[in-house]
């Protein structure tokens, strides 16, 4: 099979398990969907769970590449590869919204603890890259002692708390309830100002 197919039926079931959950979707209704052979998907991920794994691991190596350019960046300074590292996240959730849901999905619910460990195992690595390059602020002083770690999930909290749901962020930000903060290029910039401003705050000298 292609990588192009594999591709598509990988993009297909995103949109499946957003839409029905995990649980909700079986390989019958994403070979339909996808309008492939149900045996191509079997043999080509196996079940459901490694078709859900190929997912992660398309999704996230992008990311940890891109995190990856940041941190090596020599041209960068602390702070600007920490505001490349907000742009970078804002800008992929939000136009993977679908597939954060799901994801955010799998980490409350835990029904398949292979699945969860696997997404726990994943964003791990990208998130030791983050931890390495506030470290490294802090061992040159150009950032306060604060805590790497936590200072990341203030990032991811933000991000998750307007991705919770379309209309509790209408709520958030005072829009109607058809308004798509996802799409809209203005609430993207609003988002990532703000959390420029929480970075700088926690972690610059004053």
């Amino acid at each position: 099979m292609s990588t192009d197919k594999k591709e598509h039926i990988i993009n297909t079931a995103i949109g499946l398990f957003a839409e029905r959950g995990f649980e909700g979707t079986s390989i019958r209704d994403l070979a339909a969907k996808a309008e492939v052979n149900i045996a191509m998907v079997n043999y080509y991920f196996g079940s459901k769970d490694k078709l859900f794994e190929a997912m992660l691991v398309q999704k996230a190596s992008y990311m940890r590449e891109k995190l990856e350019e940041i941190a090596n960046d020599k041209s960068r300074s602390d702070i600007e590869k920490m505001d490349a590292v907000v742009e970078a996240y804002v800008n992929r959730i939000l136009s993977q919204h679908q597939y954060h849901r799901i994801i955010h999905q799998e980490l409350m619910l835990k029904q398949r603890e292979e699945v969860h460990n696997s997404i726990i195992n994943i964003f791990s690595k990208n998130t030791l890259i983050i931890k390495s390059i506030i470290e490294q602020g802090i061992k040159k002083k150009a950032f306060k002692k604060v805590d790497p770690e936590l200072t990341f999930a203030t990032i991811l909290g933000t991000i998750n708390q307007v991705m919770l749901s379309k209309g509790m962020c209408n709520l958030l930000i005072n829009k109607e309830k058809n308004f798509n903060p996802y799409t809209d290029e203005t609430f993207k910039k609003r988002i990532i100002t703000h959390l420029k401003q929480i970075v700088h705050s926690l972690l610059l000298q004053h």
